[in-house]
C-alpha cells in the first residue's frame, strides 16, 4: 500500500510561496531599507517576495 500524495514530507514540496509572514516582510524591508527599528509591525506596506 503506498502513501497518499498530499503526505509527502516537507523538504520535498518546495513551491514558490507568495504571501509572506509578517517577520520575512519585515525581513525583507530591513534589506530594502525601507524599515526603522522602532517601526510598527501592523499596517505594513505590500511586498513582493525575491525571485
Amino acid at each position: 500500500m503506498g502513501q497518499h500524495s498530499s503526505l509527502k514530507s516537507a523538504n520535498k514540496i518546495m513551491v514558490k510561496r507568495n504571501v509572506l509572514k509578517r517577520f520575512e516582510r519585515i525581513n525583507l524591508l530591513r534589506e530594502r531599507g525601507k524599515w526603522k527599528e522602532g517601526d510598527r509591525g501592523l499596517g505594513l506596506p505590500k511586498t513582493k517576495p525575491e525571485e
